[in-house]
């Protein structure tokens, strides 16, 4: 499955298509309420995709505050999500997500959860590789960073760069 490379192969040139925005502070919803809110929003957004008949890659990725775990849980630092304990160690996101959408596109579906600095970071990846180091700073109702490095790119065996 292809990501529109032939404009860009290192996805410089790639574009939301759709999105959808909630602030959950109009409604003040509890834990199970903003999930099922999540939920309704992805399956809207896969549904508008496949009806443009656009290629759905089976992939949930997450931005949230705080210190995610490696399984996707909150370890600390969701305190600013709405109503509930979100870094319960019977609670976990990512595994909610998978088990409302199981499948997207006859896959299955996977899902990421990092901390929203990083993904943001990430985001700027493709317009970031003439520098060595670089970062992100995130301010909303906290504060959050990261920083990247960049390492030298391996050339590949035809000579082109990876």
């Amino acid at each position: 499955m292809a990501l529109n490379q032939r404009k860009s192969a290192d996805l410089s040139k790639a574009e939301v298509h759709k999105s959808s925005l909630w602030r959950h502070a109009d409604d003040g919803p509890n834990r199970r309420q903003a999930v099922d809110r999540l939920v309704e929003m992805l399956k809207t957004l896969l549904a508008k995709a496949g009806g443009e008949k656009l290629k759905i890659a089976p992939f949930i990725g997450v931005g949230c505050p705080g210190i995610i775990e490696p399984d996707g849980s909150i370890a600390r630092g969701g305190q600013n999500l709405p109503g509930g304990n979100w870094e319960s160690n019977r609670f976990n996101l990512p595994a909610e997500l998978k088990q409302a959408i199981p499948t997207i596109s006859d896959h299955e579906t996977m899902v990421v959860m990092h901390n929203d600095a990083v993904v943001q970071g990430l985001s700027e990846a493709p317009f970031m590789l003439d520098v060595k180091h670089w970062g992100a700073a995130t301010i909303g109702t906290g504060l959050g960073n990261a920083r990247f490095t960049n390492r030298p790119r391996a050339e590949a065996d035809d000579g082109r760069a990876r």
